[in-house]
């Protein structure tokens, strides 16, 4: 740990014991129990924000990375290099493993927890005052149709090119196919009920984690913790479900049996209404890691192609026929 990282330590009313650095951040051993201490870009109004929603869900049960007061009274440290820094309270545990399929329900199980006690925030008349710190996420079909316009866009590109690369043979070869779901996708969130659940999850102020991934969910021999709550956002909810599901299934290469344990286990404790059903359904069919992987090799510099970038498109279009046959069999969804 550097000198200023220490300094930053010392203005917390904590006795560290010893300290170890964890992808990005230090792991701290403290007299008050585990603790972390990350670099952070988000605002003090923002952190504000997280400490109030996570001290609500803690006073509720859940098991969450609530931020820490410095002996000043501040949730952020700014160090002498002008560094950000938040402390939040940690866990001793592991990230989930997907390849449990009793971790995959514990996952599910807990999201579904997370949503209905984040819904009770909003009917509490105190806790209201803060949602100024907490960012309404864009809208859903603006968002598709942006990444239907950057998938045009980078097709231009590469049918410009001279000399095309394996890369761009590949895009272009699949394009037809993944840019008409893209479209597809596009119309029937229009003409669905789905904008109209957006609406009423802006209106009525619905909090949603906003990056539910393996990563930020801990298994714990008391439980399942949740961290890294800073894309938090009022959104549909089960947009949450939607990134989880997909995560999950592109290691499964989109095996049906995966989902269903997903879909059940989160019904199991808060169950699912048709327009939510359709809106995840909608979401997973379109082709996010074509246009991801499209759009991260446009602005890429291309006298190097990177071997990874080929094989991220190939999974991309190679999985498609095994996730259309999820879609149609669990979400009774044919866009074809």
């Amino acid at each position: 740990m550097r000198e200023y990282e220490q300094e930053i330590l010392e203005r917390y009313a904590l006795e560290v014991k010893s300290t170890r650095r964890i992808r990005g951040a230090f792991f701290c051993d403290t007299d008050e129990g585990a603790m972390l201490l990350k670099e952070t870009n988000i605002s003090e109004k923002r952190a504000f924000s997280l400490y109030r929603t996570e001290s609500w869900l803690e006073s509720l049960g859940m098991l969450v990375d609530t931020p820490v007061f410095t002996k000043e009274g501040d949730i952020l440290s700014v160090s002498r290099d002008g560094t950000k820094y938040i402390m939040k309270k940690w866990y001793c545990g592991r990230e989930c493993d997907l390849k449990k399929e009793s971790e995959l329900v514990r996952a599910a199980r807990n999201l579904a927890v997370l949503h209905m006690k984040m819904n009770l925030a909003a009917q509490d008349q105190e806790y209201g005052e803060i949602y100024t710190g907490i960012p309404v996420r864009r809208n859903p079909l603006e968002e598709i149709k942006s990444h239907n316009r950057e998938l045009k866009k980078v097709r231009s590109f590469v049918r410009n090119r001279v000399a095309k690369n394996e890369f761009e043979y590949l895009f272009l070869h699949s394009f037809e196919k993944m840019y008409r779901m893209a479209e597809t996708v596009a119309d029937h969130l229009e003409n669905s009920g789905c904008m109209e659940l957006y609406e009423q999850s802006v209106s009525r102020e619905c909090l949603a984690h906003g990056d539910y991934n393996y990563h930020n969910i801990l298994i714990l021999p008391g439980g399942t913790g949740v961290t890294n709550f800073e894309h938090m956002c009022i959104d549909i909810q089960v947009h949450d479900l939607y990134y989880f599901i997909r995560k999950a299934m592109e290691k499964f290469q989109w095996k049906e049996n995966i989902g269903k344990i997903i879909l059940d286990a989160y019904e199991s404790e808060r169950k699912l209404e048709e327009t939510e059903k359709l809106y995840i359904g909608l979401f997973l069919a379109y082709p996010e890691k074509f246009w991801k992987t499209a759009g991260s090799y446009y602005h890429s510099n291309k006298a190097w192609l990177p071997e990874k970038n080929v094989e991220k498109l190939e999974t991309a279009v190679n999985q498609w026929k095994e996730k259309y046959g999820f879609l149609k069999r669990v979400f009774l969804l044919d866009l074809q």
